[in-house]
C-alpha cells in the first residue's frame, strides 16, 4: 500500500500533515502527481470561519482544501484514451453529472450533483497524489508550467465573469475588489479588448498590482471616495460594465451607482451576508442589467490557451509560495497579511 503525505484542517485555523492511502485509479480515470496548488479565497473561509457562504465544514472531522490544481500524470486507467504518463494538466475541481437540464444544456456549472473539490463534504487536494476523471484533466502545451496551470481556475472564474458581463472592445469597465478574482477579471477585460479598466481596492499592494498587470486606473476606497472617483474618471457617465469581485456588502451597493445608464453589473464575489441593502431604484432609473457568476463553464480549453499564447500572464497575480511542510504559516499569511499577500500557492513538489 502506497502512502502519501496530505494536509488536513483539523478544527479552524489549524492545519495538520498526515499519512494517507494512495489512491486507485479507475478505468477512465489518470493519477496525478499534484505539483502546485493555489490557496483561493474559499479556502481561507473554510479554514478560518468553518464555511463559505452556506458550506459548512464538519469541524468534528479532519478535512482537505484546495481545488486549484495541476501536476504530472504517472498513472493511466485502463480506457483513459488521450492522456498519458508525463503530461502536465490541469485539473477542472467540479465532476458534474452529465445528465440533469443545466448538464444537457450546457451550463453544467449550474449541476446541482456536481462534485467538487473542497466543498463540503467532498475532500480538496492539498496532497501528492489525486486520482481524477480522465475529461476533467486538460493538458498543458510545452510551454505551460504546472504553476500556472493551477492558476487556470481562478482565471477560467474572471473568464466567465467578462463572459456574463459581456464585455466588448473599447468599454468602460469598473472592478471593485483587487484580490485574486478582481485581478484575474481584469486580465479578462483587458483580453476582451476593454478601454478604460478601473480598479477599486483599499489595499494598496493590491492596487499596484493590477496596475501592473493593465488597469487604466486605480482608486485606494479608503482614502478618497470611490463612486465621485468613478464618475470623474467616466466623464459623469458611470462605466459599460461594472464587477464586483470583493464580496462586501458595501461594494455591492456601490455597483448600482457605479454603472452607466444601459450599463451591466457582474456579481462575482461572494458574501458572507444573505441579504443585502441595494438600490434597486437606480437600477429601474438606468435600464441596467445584473448578472452574476458561479464558477465557470466551457473555460479551461480556451483559458489555457490564451496563457500558452502569451495573451494572458497569469503568473503576475501570484506574490507568494510556500511548500506543503508549511502550509500552516501560508493560511496563517492569507488571513493576516493584506498588506503584501495576493495570491499565494502551495508547492506540492
Amino acid at each position: 500500500m502506497k502512502m502519501q503525505k496530505g494536509a488536513f484542517m483539523r478544527g479552524t485555523d489549524k492545519m495538520i500533515i498526515k499519512e494517507i492511502e494512495v489512491p486507485e485509479v479507475g478505468e477512465k480515470e489518470v493519477l496525478v502527481q499534484l505539483e502546485y496548488v493555489g490557496i483561493c479565497g474559499s479556502d481561507v473561509h473554510y479554514f478560518h470561519h468553518g464555511n463559505c457562504g452556506a458550506y459548512k465544514v464538519n469541524l468534528e472531522e479532519d478535512y482537505m482544501l484546495g481545488h486549484e490544481c495541476a501536476g504530472t500524470v504517472v498513472k493511466v486507467g485502463a480506457n483513459v484514451k488521450d492522456l498519458k504518463v508525463g503530461d502536465k494538466v490541469a485539473l477542472e475541481p467540479g465532476i458534474t453529472c452529465g445528465q440533469c437540464e443545466f448538464c444537457k444544456a450546457g451550463k453544467y456549472n449550474l449541476c446541482p450533483d456536481v462534485v467538487f473539490l473542497a466543498t463540503p463534504p467532498v475532500q480538496g487536494c492539498y496532497e501528492e497524489y489525486i486520482a481524477f476523471p480522465e475529461n476533467m484533466c486538460f493538458k498543458l502545451p510545452e510551454n505551460m508550467t504546472t504553476k500556472e496551470g493551477c492558476l487556470i481556475e481562478p482565471l477560467s472564474v474572471g473568464f466567465h465573469a467578462a463572459n456574463q458581463g459581456d464585455v466588448q472592445v473599447g468599454e468602460s469597465v469598473v472592478i471593485l475588489g483587487a484580490g485574486c478574482i478582481g485581478l484575474v477579471t481584469l486580465l479578462a477585460c483587458k483580453a476582451h479588448g476593454a478601454g478604460n479598466i478601473i480598479v477599486a481596492d483599499i489595499v494598496d499592494a493590491r492596487l499596484e498590482k493590477a496596475k501592473e498587470l493593465g488597469a487604466t486606473h486605480v482608486i485606494n476606497s479608503k482614502e478618497v471616495n470611490a463612486l465621485e472617483e468613478i464618475a470623474r474618471l467616466t466623464g459623469g457617465k458611470g462605466a459599460d460594465k461594472v464587477f464586483e469581485t470583493a464580496g462586501s456588502p458595501i461594494t455591492i451597493a456601490q455597483t448600482a451607482f457605479a454603472v452607466k445608464r444601459g450599463g451591466t453589473i457582474t456579481l462575482v464575489g461572494l458574501s458572507a451576508q444573505e441579504e443585502i441593502n441595494y438600490n434597486f431604484a437606480q437600477i429601474m432609473d438606468k435600464e441596467a442589467t445584473i448578472k452574476s457568476v458561479f464558477r465557470y463553464r466551457n473555460i479551461y480549453p480556451k483559458a489555457i490557451e490564451a496563457v500558452s499564447a502569451g495573451a494572458i500572464d497569469v503568473n503576475g497575480i501570484v506574490t507568494h509560495e510556500f511548500d506543503l511542510e508549511h502550509i500552516q504559516e501560508a493560511f496563517e499569511e492569507a488571513i493576516n497579511n493584506k498588506t503584501d499577500l495576493v495570491k499565494a500557492v502551495i508547492k506540492i513538489k
